[in-house]
């Protein structure tokens, strides 16, 4: 079942890596209209959370993460180093597949305080939206946004 949960994550995340893939530098700083968030804002974003996912909700001890969007609740500005965001991007996707690998019971309850309790198949939903939720939003500040 973990190679088949996998298969799933991996593809929803090409909704992300394409759009990463695809970035320059130059867009980093880029917003849509008014929106708080700029295009290197959510890649670090979508990293850090799957970090947290990798390493408190499915228990892989060894992720090592400092939430800098989640500390800042906000777009700091900061975001302007595409090496970094794809670097920290990749360590992401390494820590969550391995985290998703070593589950022996989607089933399981977990509780959250950001999200209450749920399956550890219903969390594996919630990331895996949570990261095509924002790609959606990079799609169009990289398409529309200045």
């Amino acid at each position: 079942m973990n190679v088949s949960l996998m298969a799933l994550w991996k593809e929803g995340r090409t909704r992300f890596t394409k759009l990463l893939d695809a970035a320059q530098e130059s867009d980093l700083p880029k917003r849509n209209g008014d929106s708080p968030n700029s295009v290197g804002f959510l890649i670090r974003h979508i990293a850090e959370v799957e970090l947290l996912f990798a390493k408190n909700v499915f228990g892989l001890s060894e992720v090592k993460i400092v939430a800098k969007t989640l500390i800042a609740g906000k777009d700091t500005g900061e975001w302007t180093n595409l090496d970094e965001l794809k670097e920290i991007s990749n360590y992401a996707s390494e820590m969550l597949g391995k985290a998703i690998l070593a589950q022996e019971n989607w089933d399981e309850i977990i509780e959250t305080k950001e999200f209450g309790k749920k399956t550890r198949a219903e969390a594996l939903g919630r990331i895996t939206t949570h990261t095509a939720y924002h790609a959606g939003q990079l799609a169009i500040i990289l398409k529309y946004g200045s």
